[in-house]
């Protein structure tokens, strides 16, 4: 089978190279091709650019960000292929790349399936931190990530990366305000110290009613947005061999849940509106040795979270209907994290065979312990857990330059994955294993092009479902593999004006870990629910990626990029016994699309507009409510004078409904006895409008 998928992926072809923009002044300097082929590669063991990676990425730099006027990571992953979000609670905590990635959590612990990387913070599972503030820019890895992230990276990663230290970057203000009583206010500044040693500060502060109407409380503001973060780091020279840089992150998220109603409709009828908080200490430090044989990277991080979400769960009021019931869940979660890694890359001098080989060897150690308090209306009592899962990993990357123009790409990481869980209800679980995961690529240069084939290995941990109402053989389930097939091509296409990235892949999973849940009737006929996840046989996921920049003149430039997946799954008994032979995965839209223009008026004026498409899709694995297909219009006006950006901008333009979350196959209302079957939806963000100034100085 092996054999026969290895020959499908060295017959297909492919081409491409995203367009970024990474001018320091918009007004007047236009990035050219060879400008975007030297975009620099953060999330990879060497500094490369994005032309000479052998992977499907996107690379959104920071004027390409602030032209979405983006809060938080997913109010831009939209724009990126085969990339998509479930909302969770009031931001897209998780993220699907390829078709792969969770999309809640409650009680269970989950493991990620995409890692989500903020500097030298793994935040995966925790993508409620994705505030985006004096950020350079945000790196998207579609497939397999094992040899990099392990455990976390079945699918892809997601990283963001902050601006430089010392007097590298500018330092501004920008504010924000639009309709809905919303405004943001962000600011930095850096500065070098001494001749060694440098300084960054940020803060940012975003605020918003939101767009959901609580008609039993007469608010608008019960699903609004209150977040705030801080960023310190330091970073200078120890000795004449030693860099070292020291960071802290502050996050705290007080945001309101309150988005579902019985008629669909963006007006709720709650009398005890949920809540969606985060609060955050992280500290990392890191320092790098170098030497003629390469450089010493050592990397400590620490990070406590502090995380609740509740819900109203009956959606309404005490006394709404005679049929109706009164529910409350709330989950409170304290976090402790700790990572450390000791990595070596290789120099010019220390490359093995005759200089051929650069290697990178490392070690990587990460313990988080998460302790769980749940307050549930009908439970008898509290529920708490513990729960400890441990990862370490050892892991090489090798480059060997078969000849001038062709070079090999190897990594291996071996991981052991462990963890430890026991709760109040006298449930106590235990897991050990090992897994292998890595990568072999090759890669081919040919005048402006860049072509490769590549072969990864992803894996992800096994776990459990701790809700004591399933049966005993529903509780389990196993560690997921999976095997990617992937050819790309990147340069100029047809002219040096437009260029090119694309990538074809076939993904082949084992033991696809499915997320379903049982519905279980209450003795009043409402019903509750519990989650469960298991293992389906196989799983498939194929498509394409393509990503074009076409600069037409000095003064218009369009962006677009198209994303084709086809992805099901094989083999599942989902929890009401109804056997799936074949089924599409969700949160897996067969088509992804966005195409961007700038137009510079004059030196001073520049339009910008930002499209972005989704096909229609399912939400869940365990019901038949899909999203359907939509396009989101944004656009803004920008003028430029000396320090001074101001933008008048929309997103939704059109206001567009469309959805970030859905449910099915129960009831919710009493109005029909809970007796039919409905789709209920998160509603997505409808127009919103609004001036941003910013000012550098």
């Amino acid at each position: 089978m092996y054999k026969s998928l290895f020959t499908l992926s060295l017959i297909a072809s492919s081409v491409s190279v995203y367009a970024q923009n990474v001018s320091e002044n918009a007004q007047t300097d236009s990035a050219s091709p060879k400008d975007i082929e030297r975009v620099v590669v953060t999330g990879d063991f060497r500094q490369t650019t994005l032309d000479q990676l052998s992977a499907s990425a996107s690379i959104i730099d920071q004027e390409r960000l602030r032209s979405r006027q983006p809060s938080h990571v997913d109010s831009v992953l939209n724009s990126i292929p085969n990339v998509n979000f479930a909302a969770g609670a009031s931001r897209g905590r998780f993220i699907q790349i390829r078709g792969i990635g969770e999309r809640s959590q409650f009680a269970e612990p989950i493991n990620p399936s995409v890692s989500f990387i903020v500097d030298e913070f793994d935040f995966s599972g925790l993508a409620a931190a994705g505030i985006i503030f004096d950020t350079k820019q945000l790196e998207v890895y579609r497939g397999p990530q094992a040899t990099l992230y392990g455990t976390g990276a079945l699918a892809g990663a997601v990283k963001l990366t902050s601006n430089e230290v010392g007097d590298a970057a500018p330092d501004y203000v920008e504010a924000r305000i639009g309709n809905k009583d919303s405004y943001r206010i962000e600011a930095a500044t850096g500065n070098n110290i001494n001749s060694d040693w440098g300084y960054r500060v940020a803060l940012v502060h975003n605020r918003s009613d939101g767009f959901v109407e609580n008609t039993f409380l007469g608010r608008d503001d019960t699903n609004n947005i209150d977040e705030s973060a801080l960023r310190f780091a330091l970073e200078g020279n120890v000795s004449e061999r030693t860099k070292l840089a020291l960071t802290y992150r502050w996050f705290d998220i007080d945001n309101g849940y309150d988005a579902f109603s019985l008629d669909n409709d963006n007006k709720t009828r709650s009398d005890e509106p949920g809540f969606d908080e985060h609060q955050t200490h992280a500290v990392s430090i890191r320092s790098t040795t170098s030497s003629k044989a390469g450089d010493l990277i050592l990397i400590a991080t620490h990070a406590s979270h502090n995380i609740a979400y509740g819900y109203d769960e009956d959606w309404t009021f005490t006394g709404f209907h005679p049929f109706g019931y009164t529910s409350f869940d709330a989950y409170f979660r304290d976090v402790e994290t700790q990572t450390g890694e000791i990595r070596f890359v290789s120099s010019e001098s220390a490359a093995l065979f005759d200089g051929m080989t650069d290697w990178t060897l490392g070690a990587f150690y990460k313990t988080t312990e998460e302790n769980l308090l749940r307050q549930y209306t009908f439970a008898d009592g509290d529920y708490a857990s513990t729960y400890e899962p441990t990862t370490t990993a050892l892991y090489l990357q090798t480059e060997t330059a078969l000849q001038e123009n062709l070079t090999l790409v190897a990594g291996l990481r071996l991981e052991n994955y462990d963890f430890d869980f026991i709760d109040n209800n006298g449930l106590g679980r235990a897991f050990d294993t090992n897994m292998v995961g890595g990568k072999v690529a090759l890669q081919y240069t040919a005048g402006d092009h860049f072509y490769y084939a590549s072969i990864s290995r992803g894996f992800k941990g096994a776990g459990f479902n701790p809700d004591n109402r399933l049966q005993d053989n529903q509780r389990f389930f196993d560690e997921e593999y999976n095997w990617n097939y992937e050819l790309g091509v990147k340069g100029p296409l047809f002219t040096p004006s437009l260029t090119a990235r694309a990538a074809i892949f076939f993904m082949d999973r084992k033991d696809t870990q499915i997320s379903d849940f049982e519905v279980i009737e209450r003795e009043d006929g409402s019903s509750g629910f519990a989650d469960v996840i298991a293992n389906a046989d196989v799983g498939e996921n194929k498509g394409a990626e393509l990503e074009l920049s076409w600069f037409a003149s000095d003064a218009f430039r369009i962006d677009a990029s198209v994303g084709y997946l086809s992805a099901k799954f094989e083999g599942y008994t989902l929890a009401d016994g109804t056997v799936i032979d074949e089924q599409r995965q969700a949160q897996a839209p067969k088509w992804t699309a966005n195409v961007f223009s700038e137009y510079a008026f004059t030196d001073n004026l520049m339009w910008r507009v930002d499209v972005d498409f989704k096909s229609e899709y399912r939400f869940s694995d365990g019901h038949d409510v899909t999203s359907p297909s939509f396009a989101l219009v944004n656009s803004e006006l920008v003028l430029f004078s000396g320090d001074w950006q101001t933008s008048l901008w929309v997103q939704n333009a059109f206001d567009r409904e469309y959805f970030t979350r859905g449910f099915g196959g129960f009831s919710n209302d009493p109005r029909d006895e809970y007796a039919f079957d409905e789709p209920y939806f998160q509603i997505g963000n409808g127009r919103q409008y609004g001036v941003t100034v910013k000012y550098e100085f």
